[in-house]
């Protein structure tokens, strides 16, 4: 009896994570730190199955691999919730939609190309992903200043100088902040773990 209740649990919890998945990347317009902001409201603040400081791990990963954020994001997310098979759930659940919008899309490509009301739209949505974005870099930057460790303070100031006054590549900021978190685990390390 208990088996056939586990089964039951996690094949609920399962579904739970496939219709979160699609539904947040149906509805979800302007890349992937948009959907990972979703993904948090959804995954820590509403059902609680991974926590602040897993979901800001999972988002430098996400950021850091190759490939689409929205699609890494899911694949940590889906892995640390059920596992291989929640691995691949919240990845069906991730590029459902926008295969098909872009199916969609393709067949009308040349009536939506030419289309005033359409391109009004995707200004619209531009404006609403830049505040989207907006609400990512306060809610994960104050995270960041709850630390109070003023080696990732500088290093968050530092990496966003570096890519909007000097305009460096965002890959690089990335590689040199990952650089210096080993360097920085090595130190440590070799110190015996103190910090």
């Amino acid at each position: 009896m208990d088996e056939n209740k586990t089964y039951s649990m996690r094949s609920a919890r399962l579904w739970k994570l496939f219709l979160s998945t699609l539904y947040i990347s149906s509805f979800t317009f302007g890349g992937g730190f948009v959907i990972v902001t979703f993904m948090k409201k959804k995954f820590v603040d509403e059902l609680h199955w991974i926590d602040e400081q897993e979901m800001l791990d999972m988002t430098a990963l996400a950021q850091s691999s190759p490939g689409a954020i929205a699609v890494n994001a899911a694949i940590l997310v889906g892995w640390q919730v059920e596992g291989l098979v929640g691995m691949l759930v919240a990845v069906l659940g991730t590029i459902i939609p926008p295969m098909v919008i872009l199916s969609v899309v393709s067949v009308f490509y040349s009536a939506f190309a030419s289309n005033h009301y359409i391109a009004l739209l995707l200004k619209g949505m531009q404006a609403g992903v830049a505040a989207v974005i907006l609400d990512v870099v306060f809610d994960l930057g104050s995270k960041v200043l709850k630390t109070r460790s003023w080696v990732y303070i500088v290093l968050m100031a530092a990496a966003f100088i570096a890519n909007t006054v000097f305009h460096v590549n965002v890959v690089v900021v990335i590689l040199a902040a990952a650089a210096f978190g080993v360097v920085r685990a090595l130190a440590q390390w070799k110190k015996g773990g103190a910090k």
